[in-house]
């Protein structure tokens, strides 16, 4: 898969002396979605604010379809659509009115198919006549991301598209997100709700304090960093983990063994022949894995500590 936007030594030192990004490098591959997860504060808006020509990066290169977005502006913005997190709209305007300017701001011909087709795609085409304050909010945000397509971007960009909004929504810009990667855009997120990155991403970045600390294919992050856990319901408590488990990462919780492992983990069936070696019976077992917000938690406390 082809490289579409790559990203080198880019950092951003504001004239208070306020680093709010260290050096970035990083490749974005052609009809990919990838989900960059981090903390308030973490310099996620500040990176897509950067490559979208919004703030100006104190040092790297970027580089947007073989076009340079310091030197070529124009080019590079073209094929960029960016959903703000803030409503940014005239709110006396119509929803029709407002895409198809956004359209045209960018230097693109009238395409009505085009633009009745994202209307409908996000359910605003009965209310392309109505004024933007009349709208409720999730509608405003869907508003947004119509702008965004108006011009057809080979590269859409989300800011926090989902915040704020009911889960309803929620789900419906998941849909709509799968149904934009299968016509060839490529999708860059930045989401608060890990599990939206769980639902979506082939990959996933994890930034914190302006650090870019991990960038990994989503499958494989999980395989890696993820924990399963075995929980053991005892037929008869006990006072304490006996000393012969200790070749097993066993805790007494709550009257239940818990038994940490990977996923590779191939010890289960000698710990459970060995409870029956020392008399411990059981009457139930449970298993459980962990989730990307269990991964991403850890890294950035892994981060904290270093």
């Amino acid at each position: 898969m082809d490289t579409i936007l790559s990203v080198a030594g880019v950092s951003k030192t504001y004239a208070s002396g306020q680093r709010a990004l260290h050096p970035v490098d990083l490749d974005i591959r052609r009809g990919e979605i990838f989900a960059l997860l981090g903390p308030n504060g973490a310099g996620k808006t500040t990176l897509i604010s950067i490559i979208c020509g919004i703030v100006t990066p104190s040092t790297g290169t970027i580089t947007v379809m073989g076009h340079d977005a310091l030197t070529d502006f124009k080019s590079a913005r073209r094929v960029i659509g960016l959903v703000p997190q803030e409503l940014s709209v005239d709110m006396f305007e119509t929803v029709l009115a407002t895409v198809k300017f956004s359209r045209r701001l960018f230097g693109r011909s009238a395409h009505d198919a085009h633009i009745e087709q994202v209307l409908r795609d996000l359910s605003l085409w009965d209310k392309r006549h109505a004024k933007i304050m009349e709208l409720s909010g999730g509608m405003k945000r869907r508003v947004l991301i119509a702008k965004a397509l108006s011009h057809e971007p080979d590269i859409l960009f989300l800011d926090e598209p989902t915040a704020g909004v009911d889960v309803a929504l929620r789900r419906d810009m998941w849909k709509l997100v799968h149904r934009l990667r299968a016509n060839g855009t490529t999708i860059i997120l930045t989401t608060h709700y890990i599990e939206e990155a769980e639902e979506m991403a082939d990959r996933v970045g994890v930034i914190d304090k302006g650090k870019l600390i991990l960038v990994e294919d989503k499958a494989a992050l999980m395989k890696k960093l993820g924990k399963r856990q075995m929980r053991i319901t005892l037929s008869d408590p006990i006072a304490a983990v006996p000393p012969e488990l200790a070749d097993w990462d066993v805790k007494l919780k709550e009257g239940q063994l818990v038994y940490s492992f990977n996923a590779e983990d191939e010890h289960i069936p000698e710990l459970l022949a060995k409870l029956g070696a020392l008399g411990v019976g059981y009457k139930d077992l449970e298993t459980s894995k962990s989730s990307l917000e269990d991964i991403f938690v850890g890294l950035v406390e892994r981060d904290a500590a270093a």
